[in-house]
């Protein structure tokens, strides 16, 4: 539901300046500055916007199927970029670990998630232990276990504060004041950063990534999350505000870490799933921590 931010290398996936090796666009070329197919990734955003609308506001549980389903594919995607620079997570157990995580927030709620996390590190620990047989010695199983918590911390369970946000008194507008506030910080930021981009914030992880795209994402997404917290939830504009401030922050964070782990694996997208977007996963690098942020924000305050 957003416009995409510029990510036309591993690490210059957020609203920047483009870089000083840039050639000229041709005349009539659809993609963006960053190599993307702008007009593709703005269809693909409206159409998953619209359809995540029409589910918050009529049937909100099918949210937890979609939330479910998008982490299963994103899960999919580290680990087999991971594999590819041989870093042998144990997919098997991860993937079903993560639907674990998801799905026992909703009878159980916040025990059900911790439980189900210790539970899928401990299976990853003895899955990679034997994954060569009982005869076998293991190689590298501190930093491939160490990278399997690592990825079902970052995607399921930071996921499964989406799925708790749901389950709350007004959880789907809660899930919209998220979406919404994410969207903003996106739009702005690009559109800051194409438009007047000239200062790097972080140019040895993501030299797109400009302090004006971050002044943008921060004008937008403090409107979007007033604008969210106020008419949908009908709640003091000061925790729009705050969630708005916080959002930008944890979300600009979001994409340094997956442009820093894109970078060290020498990769454009974790995914191709998405046209002009790559794959789900690159689109969930600043949602997933912002998920979290927003539970604990709007579990306090509202």
């Amino acid at each position: 539901m957003t416009v995409p931010a510029e990510r036309g290398t591993p690490d210059g996936d957020a609203s920047g300046a483009p870089s000083a090796s840039a050639g000229a666009e041709p005349v009539g070329d659809s993609k963006s500055k960053a190599g993307r197919n702008l007009p593709a990734a703005i269809g693909v955003g409206l159409a998953l916007g619209v359809s995540l609308i029409v589910i918050l506001a009529y049937v909100p549980l099918v949210w937890i199927g979609v939330v479910a389903v998008a982490m299963a594919i994103a899960t999919w995607e580290v680990a087999k970029r991971l594999r590819e620079a041989d870093i042998r997570v144990p997919r098997v157990p991860l993937l079903a670990g993560g639907q674990a995580i998801l799905w026992l927030g909703w009878p159980f709620g916040i025990q059900g998630v911790l439980a189900a996390f210790a539970g899928t590190v401990l299976v990853c620990m003895v899955w990679r232990l034997f994954d060569h047989g009982l005869s076998a010695t293991p190689r590298n199983f501190l930093p491939d276990t160490a990278i399997t918590t690592f990825v079902a911390a970052w995607v399921p369970l930071l996921a499964s504060f989406a799925v708790l946000m749901v389950l709350q008194e007004d959880g789907a507008g809660r899930v919209l004041c998220l979406m919404i506030g994410v969207a903003c910080s996106d739009i702005g930021g690009y559109a800051a950063g194409v438009l007047f981009g000239k200062h790097p914030m972080v140019p040895r992880i993501s030299p797109k990534k400009s302090w004006e795209g971050f002044g943008g994402s921060l004008l937008f997404c403090v409107i979007g999350s007033v604008a969210t917290v106020t008419l949908i939830l009908d709640e003091n504009p000061l925790i729009g505000l705050a969630l708005g401030v916080v959002l930008v922050v944890v979300a600009t964070l979001g994409d340094l870490i997956e442009s820093q782990i894109k970078r060290e694996l020498g990769i454009k997208d974790m995914g191709t799933l998405l046209p002009g977007h790559g794959g789900i996963m690159d689109r969930l690098d600043s949602l997933l921590p912002s998920a979290f942020v927003t539970w604990l924000i709007l579990t306090l305050l509202v």
